[in-house]
């Protein structure tokens, strides 16, 4: 178990064009996978809502099985547990994402963030410092954010943020 992350994460360091399509694929999907959790557990109360935000977040937009998904959330509890930075991750995003799909990951990071009706200080922190990482502008970064309020308003019967 222990040499197999050890092999995932040297593979995560490892230059893109040394792994196949399959595994920048399946390494883009754990980047995005462990801001996520970082996302989620910054907050230290680890809401069930934020929970299942990021996984219908990472089943939509990867087009994951439920299967598929859980293990995807395993693997990036996993990792973000011994990750000590968020570089590792946001480069592999910078290097292979378009602007839109960094865009949308700091949607869905504000989609977990508001899933539990309450920003904390600390996701507000979290969110804006890995957008900055992603280059996502600031502009970019509110639209995002008023999406996510949004979205997360009219999934409570509220009435959508003009």
């Amino acid at each position: 178990m222990l040499k197999t992350l050890k092999d995932l994460f040297d593979k995560l360091t490892e230059p893109a064009g040394n792994q196949t399509p399959d595994e920048l694929a399946h390494h883009l999907k754990l980047a995005s996978a462990v801001l996520l959790v970082h996302v989620m557990q910054a907050d230290e109360k680890g809401h069930a809502d934020e929970k299942n935000t990021l996984l219908q977040a990472l089943k939509s937009s990867f087009v994951l099985s439920d299967d598929e998904v859980g293990y995807l959330f395993a693997l990036s509890e996993k990792t973000a547990a011994a990750s000590h930075d968020y570089h590792r991750f946001t480069s592999q995003l910078n290097a292979h994402c378009s602007q839109d799909q960094k865009i949308q990951l700091v949607e869905n990071m504000w989609s977990v963030a508001y899933a539990d009706g309450h920003v904390d200080e600390n996701e507000h922190h979290l969110i804006s410092k890995i957008a900055g990482l992603l280059h996502v502008t600031h502009g970019q970064y509110i639209a995002a954010k008023l999406h996510a309020k949004a979205a997360s308003k009219n999934a409570e019967g509220l009435a959508p943020v003009p």
